[in-house]
């Protein structure tokens, strides 16, 4: 009977699980791959003396290795961050600051997000690809070679995009190449990549549109907008591709894998992600609780957006409470069923959460936006980054006035119900008695209580009671031994 709810203690032991493991570089590789003359470079030029490595787990296996031929070219003691308080591709400044470090040096995938607080040099993989089946791949699918392509790619193999445009550019004279480009004084990497400045998204001189997203960078020609456009991208599919497509979601998209040197055209419908990404919205139009979840402590601008997200949630008559936690699980958010729906804050990758799994639905910023503001439509824009909805970002729209917005009422696309969208709106920041207010107008009658209490209140199961003064007081005895399925003195069912 055990055996039904539990796996035998044995078989667990025995059990033999099939893991990739990564083997240890040879040590005449090591400077090639992780660029580790350039990295002391870095360190001695600024001259600091406390270094964080910060490796994903696919990598630790050379960390000891790399931190070692660090040390003895520069001097500097280094910390190895190994396991990231969020996602790896993030530069984890708070790890970082624990240990006192002067600078990060970040290794591996990286989604480009700003970061102010330390000095930060990025170091790709250079993982190889076969340049002359990419080529191969890239004249099946686009057969058109007057065709308006713009070529992306996963970080670790920017090494290699020089050398494809050589070989494609003269056949398709329509040719864009992305660039990688890094945000801030204090960023540093090396090979293709550049700082941003100023005045990155303004037209140059010759009116082509330049467009800067996600720390790429490539021009448009005179007259042509994105949608003009198809994506190529070269890396494995994942969090980037997926951010990608989702953003420039009226491009056509194809893909070459240099793992399985394969390309393809990208048949994921977009229309049905976006349609459940619009349920997902629709579910937080219905919510009464809203759970933010703080997923980065070292992107720019994270305060920021908490502080927006926090008066447009309320604005909407919206209860908020605020969870810093690391790597997100179901079990960790099943714990708070008072919730209606969460809103991660993240980096544009790590941010389209499939929640698919989870008790309640995790939204983007910008969703949580288009449920909870009524001049935010939803349209054909689709937003990952959250600091293009802080004012004076690109798709930054003004909470809408709550005298222009009356005491409106729709109908829930899930329920059928009425839905009042500013019943609430006009509830104090601070409510000086704390739980209870009654708002009244012409027409209507609410009760706004703690949502929270109100919750608790409800539950046939309040937690512990401990009833103090209400029982004697006794010895201590010897309680039952053993586990919940089979204690000692319960002997083994037959």
């Amino acid at each position: 009977m055990a055996d039904a709810f539990s796996s035998s203690s044995e078989s667990v032991i025995q059990r033999v699980v099939d893991v990739t493991v990564k083997t240890n570089t040879p040590l005449e590789k090591l400077e090639e791959l992780y660029q580790i003359k350039e990295t002391c470079d870095f360190i001695r030029e600024h001259q600091f003396e406390k270094v964080a490595l910060q490796f994903p787990d696919e990598l630790l296996v050379d960390s000891v290795a790399i931190a070692v031929e660090i040390e003895r070219n520069s001097n500097a003691k280094t910390f190895i961050l190994g396991d990231t308080s969020y996602g790896s591709c993030c530069v984890d400044e708070i790890a970082a600051e624990h240990v006192g470090a002067d600078c990060i040096v970040h290794y591996g995938s990286a989604c480009l997000s700003p970061s102010k607080r330390l000095p930060l040099m990025y170091v790709f993989e250079r993982r190889p690809v076969d340049l002359e089946k990419c080529t191969s791949a890239f004249r099946e699918l686009y057969p058109d070679t007057q065709s308006h392509i713009v070529i992306l790619c996963d970080v670790n193999y920017v090494h290699a995009i020089d050398d494809l445009l050589t070989l494609l550019s003269p056949e398709y004279p329509n040719l864009v190449v992305s660039e990688l480009v890094v945000e801030g004084e204090q960023c540093y990497s090396h090979g293709r990549v550049k700082r941003k400045h100023d005045d990155t998204c303004l037209s140059e001189p010759d009116s082509n549109q330049r467009i800067y997203q996600f720390g790429r960078q490539f021009s448009l020609r005179s007259g042509l907008n994105i949608t003009d456009y198809s994506m190529f991208y070269v890396g494995q599919e994942g969090a980037t591709l997926r951010n990608f497509m989702m953003t420039w979601n009226r491009c056509s998209f194809c893909s070459f894998d240099p793992v399985k040197m394969a390309g393809r055209t990208e048949s994921v419908s977009i229309n049905r992600t976006l349609m459940k990404r619009y349920y997902a919205i629709e579910r937080a139009k219905d919510a009464n609780v809203v759970g933010i979840l703080v997923g980065t402590l070292g992107m720019a601008d994270y305060l920021h957006i908490i502080q927006q997200l926090k008066e447009t949630i309320r604005a909407a008559g919206k209860k908020s409470y605020m969870f810093a936690m690391g790597k997100l699980n179901v079990p960790k958010l099943a714990n708070f069923l008072e919730i209606d729906i969460f809103v991660l804050i993240a980096c544009p990758e790590n941010s389209l959460l499939d929640s698919s799994e989870f008790y309640k639905p995790v939204v983007t910023p910008f969703e949580m936006e288009v449920a909870c503001n009524k001049k935010r439509e939803w349209s054909e824009e689709y937003v990952t980054d959250f600091r293009h909805l802080l004012p004076g970002g690109q798709s930054h729209v003004p909470l809408a006035d709550q005298q222009e917005e009356g005491d409106e009422t729709d109908v829930s696309l899930i329920t059928g119900a009425l839905r009042s969208s500013s019943l609430l709106s006009s509830e104090p920041a601070v409510s000086p008695y704390g739980s209870s207010l009654v708002l009244r107008n012409q027409t209507l009658t609410v009760a706004n209580t703690n949502s929270a209490a109100s919750f608790l209140a409800e539950r046939s199961w309040r937690g512990l009671e401990q009833k103090l003064g209400e029982t004697p007081v006794v010895k201590a005895v010897q309680g039952r031994r053993g586990i919940a399925i089979a204690y000692e003195e319960e002997g083994m069912s037959p």
